[in-house]
């Protein structure tokens, strides 16, 4: 293991990232991510994807996204073998640290309601479910 750095993803590591995700993100329930969907992302806020890097390899992701109005946190995943070492929590306060830059003032998270692992590192670092409200969605 190298030394582990917090960056924003570059062009050239979009495909990479995508297929970290097909190992180490939660992948039910949602439609399946493809480059171009990635790509489109990347265009509209490339600072959105912050990558945690050992050496060349991605060994986590979140993507703190900002429409100027709230702060939404999607895809946190960190590599199966590099769980429980803080990874995880590293990139939350990245993320949290660019909505401070940008001016929000709350931060969602998007959990499955099964992905226990996914709501107890949530949990740990401060959020909690809002059970007054739900999330409304619809395929496009």
């Amino acid at each position: 293991m190298g030394d582990l750095i917090l960056r924003v993803a570059e062009p050239f590591e979009l495909k990479a990232v995508l297929d970290f995700w097909h190992d180490a993100a939660e992948n039910d329930s949602r439609p399946v991510d493809t480059i171009a969907v990635v790509e489109a992302f990347y265009r509209r806020d490339p600072e959105a994807l912050i990558l945690a890097v050992d050496d060349t390899e991605i060994v986590g992701t979140i993507i703190a996204g900002w429409d100027g109005w709230r702060c939404h946190l999607y895809r946190l995943a960190v590599a199966p073998a590099r769980r429980r070492e803080g990874i995880g929590g590293r990139l939350i306060a990245a993320a949290e640290e660019r909505f401070r830059i940008l001016g929000g003032t709350r931060a969602d998270a998007m959990v499955l309601d099964a992905n226990g692992r996914g709501q107890a590192i949530w949990a740990r670092h401060g959020y909690h479910a809002q059970p007054e409200w739900s999330r409304w969605v619809k395929p496009i």
